[in-house]
């Protein structure tokens, strides 16, 4: 079994730590309500995508 020989610095630990970071969601405009919505996702405000009602959206008319 492979057993290291040095030890490992705190310098060489927290910088491998360091890679692990969030990026922010890419965002497209609807084309049909014009809001922010994430790509490949239907819209959440009319339920819309590629143009077609793919959610049907209660609009208060109950």
């Amino acid at each position: 079994m492979a057993v290291p020989k040095h030890k490992t610095s705190k310098q060489r630990t927290h910088t491998r730590g360091a890679q692990w970071k969030l990026s922010a969601p890419a965002l497209a405009e609807c084309p049909h309500c014009h809001q922010l919505v994430q790509m490949h996702r239907a819209c959440p405000s009319c339920g819309y995508y590629d143009g077609v009602e793919k959610i049907k959206m209660n609009q208060g008319n109950d």
